[in-house]
């Protein structure tokens, strides 16, 4: 496989401040209400150079997104660092995205308002989820059909917390009891014994 061609440092000031100004507008709306020259003229750059780094907005908004995706998957691997039971790592995945909304509310948003993170199954950055519906459904721990619609089921539940914790602005102990009762919902309609769920939800609710 080729290597991508290294940008000029030029180039380069220019995709950064791009980006910069989409992280920035983007916490004040979606990316269907941000023109392109709303960006540009934030980014300080001519129009024509946006499109020099991003085909449209949908790309641009993937791009945002994905680098905010990674910083995320880096917290749920940190959170999840010696822990083999797939079931508590995707408890702990959505106890990450639940800290993420509360701690650092205006990349959260970005992610949400971005449209473009992907659900889809083959999509790199959930080959980690994939692989725990993947072990949980193995183990017997799932029902049959997560092997099938659980990512799609998880990062939707992941979400819809992430969002409600931004609009509510929760206190601590109220984020931690919807933290539980999300994971314990979430974990009962995988197919997860219902003292099980409860368990890990504690558990994960402690650490939020």
């Amino acid at each position: 496989m080729a290597s991508e061609p290294v940008m000029s440092p030029r180039a380069a000031r220019t995709r950064t401040a791009l980006i910069a100004a989409g992280f920035d507008l983007l916490v004040e709306r979606p990316i269907d209400a941000i023109p392109i020259d709303d960006v540009v003229a934030r980014a300080g750059v001519a129009k024509g150079s946006f499109f020099n780094h991003f085909a449209d907005k949908s790309a641009f908004a993937e791009a945002i997104a994905t680098q905010v995706r990674l910083e995320l998957e880096a917290l749920v691997g940190e959170a999840n660092a010696g822990l083999a039971d797939p079931v508590e790592r995707m408890a702990g995945g959505m106890r990450v995205c639940a800290q993420f909304a509360l701690h650092q509310p205006k990349r959260a948003m970005v992610l949400i308002r971005s449209n473009a993170s992907s659900t889809a199954q083959a999509h790199p950055l959930n080959q980690g989820l994939l692989a725990d519906v993947a072990a949980a459904a193995d183990a017997g721990q799932v029902r049959a059909e997560a092997a099938e619609i659980g990512v799609l089921y998880w990062l939707g539940l992941c979400q819809i917390l992430m969002v409600n914790l931004l609009e509510r602005r929760p206190d601590q102990d109220q984020a931690s009891a919807r933290l539980r009762a999300m994971i314990v919902l979430g974990l009962t309609g995988m197919g997860v014994a219902e003292d099980g769920s409860a368990t890990v939800a504690d558990r994960q609710a402690a650490l939020l």
